[in-house]
């Protein structure tokens, strides 16, 4: 069967995809940016993509008019301050575009939303549901809670608190209770209910066998890291106040921390698990969905990460427009130097951020990852989803990966660090050397005051880490 799938570079999307190509379906990929879209070449046989953004109609006319099935994986929670109107004027073309295909069934995947009085997060999430309902296809909205698994929104704030904060003085929607579902059992779940008819038009929940409060997810979190880790939760902690607290504390950005705490607050715990019986499905629980992420990461091997999307971090736009570096009104520093083994250099390029470090005086990109942070930017906390690949559009502690060929020797990053003005950093082997290029294009008089502030920084922090990357 031939599958439409949006959202095929995001966290689930990447993760279904190889799954539904396993399954034997064509898949034709929704992407924004194709400069994004990596896969495997086993798999690009049985794959199309298509470029488009589903808040501009035009860019709908090319999904293909024989498609079967579709997925709608899109969401836009931490894109925007306006995010509820941007999900549900994409939701309403999404469906006017489908409408005139041959599209059999739909699926989405939705939030838990049984209670009245929802946040705006999932009050959006029920307002697309019913925008897509109204089509002229079967539909089957699935509707998840809490996901956990190696490189998860979710995961990874419960992650960042309890390995960072031995004492945690927390607000009190810790209490909340919640029914987390491992991302291994999301995936399963999206990909057999494609085409069954048993759930055509109707909407489930989905959640794993554990139904925990937030405290109680952090504290077996704990226990499985054997940290002893003490909670203490008070009622005079506002929302604004804990979300600056997930922010300076977690990897996650400061819009997506609001959307979060507001959610927090509203209990997901799953109505039935009808769905389990219909497709065979047994969840893990919350300690072994654990314990599975983990060996994920230990085994470098962490397929998705939601640091990787676009919102982040702050770039506005496709790779694509960002790739030329200019050169017009741009000031520049630029080395080279000979290096010791061609395959050596790469790897230590291909390993540079996260973990590793930058080389060369850590902790002064530390302390700019510090600045950024007090400053609302995105700070050093995304790090790196793959300690010794990089591919186009992953996100590198405070920089974007614009274009990475390792065969050629070059690597191109753009940065999201707040800055008054633009800044790329490339590194490229040719002729024997490793070039490095830093280019500043500065906005206005305080873009030029800043570059001459930090250049003297460049003189030994750029040629103490080309030295290193070059021995």
């Amino acid at each position: 069967m031939k599958i439409l799938l949006t959202g095929a570079t995001g966290y689930i999307g990447r993760r279904l995809l190889p799954v539904l190509v396993q399954q034997g379906h064509q898949l034709v990929c929704c992407v924004r940016d194709k400069a994004r879209f990596n896969v495997t070449d086993s798999l690009k046989q049985n794959i199309e993509i298509i470029e488009n953004n589903f808040l501009d109609k035009e860019s709908l006319q090319n999904i293909p008019k024989d498609i079967d099935g579709a997925y709608y994986l899109v969401h836009s929670m931490s894109a925007s301050s306006d995010y509820q109107k941007l999900e549900l004027e994409s939701a309403i073309n999404f469906r006017e575009a489908i409408n005139k295909t041959n599209i059999q069934h739909l699926i989405y995947l939705s939030g838990i939303v049984n209670e009245v009085d929802l946040s705006d997060h999932l009050a959006s999430r029920k307002a697309v549901e019913q925008e897509l309902s109204k089509g002229n296809y079967n539909i089957t909205t699935l509707r998840a809670g809490i996901i956990i698994g190696s490189g998860s929104a979710s995961f990874e704030i419960i992650r960042d608190l309890v390995e960072k904060l031995p004492v945690m003085i927390t607000p009190k929607w810790l209490n909340t209770r919640c029914q987390p579902i491992g991302i291994s059992d999301v995936i399963s779940i999206l990909s057999k209910s494609v085409f069954n008819s048993n759930t055509y038009n109707k909407n489930f929940d989905i959640g794993g066998p554990d139904i925990l409060s937030y405290k109680e997810m952090l504290l077996e979190f704990g226990r499985i890291r054997n940290l002893k880790r003490r909670i203490y939760i008070v009622p005079v902690m506002t929302p604004r106040l804990s979300s600056y607290w997930l922010y300076f504390v977690t990897s996650t950005s400061y819009k997506l921390a609001v959307a979060l705490v507001n959610s927090m607050k509203i209990e997901v715990v799953c109505r039935d698990n009808e769905i389990n019986s219909i497709l065979g499905v047994e969840p893990l629980t919350y300690k072994e969905t654990l314990a599975k992420a983990f060996s994920k990461i230990e085994s470098n091997d962490i397929v998705s990460s939601w640091k990787d999307s676009y919102s982040s971090g702050r770039l506005i736009g496709n790779i694509s427009d960002f790739i030329k570096v200019p050169s017009f009104g741009c000031f520049s520093d630029k080395r080279s130097r000979i290096y010791q083994n061609r395959d050596t250099c790469i790897d230590k390029i291909w390993s540079i951020g996260g973990d590793n470090g930058w080389y060369y005086l850590d902790w002064l990109w530390q302390s700019r990852g510090f600045i950024d942070k007090l400053a609302g930017g995105v700070g050093l906390r995304r790090g790196r989803t793959n300690n010794t690949k990089l591919k186009a559009g992953d996100a590198l502690d405070f920089w974007r990966v614009l274009y990475s060929n390792k065969e050629e020797g070059r690597l191109l990053l753009y940065a999201e660090m707040k800055l008054p003005g633009e800044a790329w950093l490339e590194f490229k082997i040719d002729s024997g050397k490793l070039i490095q290029t830093a280019t500043f294009r500065p906005l206005g008089l305080q873009g030029r005051l800043y570059w001459y502030f930090v250049l003297p920084f460049h003189a030994f922090i750029f040629k103490g880490m080309l030295k290193n990357l070059t021995e």
